[in-house]
């Protein structure tokens, strides 16, 4: 066959059949023949930092699998393969964000948010809507540090199911803490704990009970870090440390945490540039999420019709979205933003730090915090990095390779090659031109299976 004629042929069928956007879909049982999709014309990024992009590339998947990738011209496509038309586009790994918070939507204040969700009977359905929210935004993998427990793993097997569109998720459930601070006890999202052994005991729980990570919160001392992460690695779980101010960061550091998590968005000087360097060197991975405050607040006050979104309110329905909108009115005086304006005057300089030490960088979102959309803040995210001078080829890495391997799967995702599990996004633009055409995700395939199209 004519494999020039064959991708000429199949992008011209493709006008015919495209649709209009769908949810996603079970996988078909393994006794049904494997079902054949190719993304056919675009510019193809493949997740690693450094490679030449592929122009006018193909991807073939059968099944949930990659199983060829290269210019389109060296690809014979099977005549009966669903055809993807990405011409003048651009396609790369599926995105995976290493901290969201599926219970939350972007409220204002917790402190009403946790008991007005569990008094309505909501929690369930919020986490559906930011699951969805999530997948639409071109996110195809992600890990929840904080929320509910059983509500959490309830959500995660029913998008492995295929039962609701969304990620597939990690799961932490609730967080381990010595403080549970301003939060209401109305959502069970935090362990609260006095000694390491109660620490250590508490991730024991959490494990026979099948979360997938664990995260630790506030307040932990060296023993405590030390208790956690043991007890975790006996369970073969990875923790994630949400870590501030340095001797947090040191303290989680030398205890053996795997992930050191809000280090690029601390409110404080630059840190020690020798416990920078022994992080960097250890390749423990950091995950800043440097834009949730900092970049997003003046981003804000500069366009706040980003709060009036449309498409936010179909998403939410009207009990929901009248909730959240109010919750944002004066967001200016929120609680949570009182510290911004220090933030603000550090966060570049932390960031370019971490940036400049080589360490090892995921991406990370924090999403569902105030003003902080599951719709946009990875690409927000993205851009932060990339404004404080990390390449955008080395931001787009992070969000897809880097952080495959934060997950433990880089086995199965973060890159576009043989082998590999078929999450694939189609952008529309350029993002090693413009690091903002992520923001326009058009085409979201999930395990070989199309569950976003462009509208007609």
């Amino acid at each position: 066959m004519n494999s020039s004629r064959s991708v000429a042929a199949a992008v011209c069928a493709l006008a015919v059949a495209m649709g209009v956007a769908a949810a996603a879909t079970a996988q078909s049982p393994a006794s049904a023949p494997k079902k054949t999709l190719a993304l056919v014309g675009g510019m193809l990024l493949d997740g690693y930092d450094g490679v030449p992009p592929v122009h006018r590339a193909a991807i073939l998947i059968e099944g949930d699998r990659i199983v060829r990738v290269g210019p389109a011209a060296e690809i014979a496509i099977p005549p009966d393969a669903e055809v993807v038309d990405t011409r003048g586009r651009v396609m790369l790994p599926g995105l995976i964000d290493a901290h969201v918070h599926l219970n939350i939507l972007g409220h204002g204040d917790y402190d009403r948010w946790d008991p007005w969700i569990a008094k309505n009977h909501l929690v369930d359905r919020v986490m559906e809507i930011s699951a969805k929210q999530l997948l639409m935004a071109g996110v195809t993998s992600a890990v929840d540090l904080g929320s509910t427990l059983n509500e959490g793993l309830a959500v995660r097997d029913r998008i492995k199911r295929g039962e609701i569109p969304g990620p597939r998720m990690w799961m932490a459930g609730p967080w381990i803490t010595r403080d549970l601070g301003d939060y209401s006890s109305a959502l069970e999202s935090q362990v609260l704990v006095d000694t390491p052994d109660e620490a250590a005991r508490a991730v024991d729980r959490l494990a026979k009970a099948g979360v997938d990570v664990i995260k630790a919160y506030v307040a932990l001392g060296p023993a405590h870090y030390k208790a956690i992460a043991d007890a975790a690695h006996r369970h073969k779980l990875k923790v994630h440390a949400h870590v501030y101010d340095e001797k947090d960061v040191r303290n989680a550091f030398e205890a053996g945490i795997d992930v050191l998590t809000h280090v690029g968005s601390a409110g404080m000087p630059v840190y020690d540039p020798e416990l920078v360097r022994a992080i960097a060197a250890k390749g423990t991975p950091v995950v800043t999420t440097a834009a949730h405050r900092a970049f997003l607040f003046p981003a804000t006050v500069e366009f706040p019709e980003r709060l009036d979104d449309p498409r936010l309110a179909e998403d939410f329905g009207p009990e929901l979205w009248k909730e959240v909108r109010g919750s944002l009115e004066g967001f200016q005086r929120l609680s949570y933003f009182s510290a911004t304006d220090q933030e603000m005057r550090f966060a570049r300089p932390l960031m370019r730090q971490w940036i400049e030490s080589n360490a090892v960088m995921g991406m990370g979102t924090d999403s569902g915090t105030p003003m902080n959309f599951h719709t946009e803040a990875l690409w927000r995210e993205i851009k932060a990095h990339v404004d404080c001078g990390m390449s955008p080829q080395r931001a787009i890495a992070a969000a897809t390779r880097i952080n495959a391997r934060i997950l433990g799967d880089e086995k199965d995702l973060g890159t576009l090659e043989p082998g590999k599990l078929a999450d694939v996004i189609v952008v529309g633009g350029d993002p090693l031109f413009d690091i903002t055409a992520l923001s326009r995700v058009e085409v979201v395939v999930k395990g070989g299976v199309v569950v976003k199209r462009p509208k007609e």
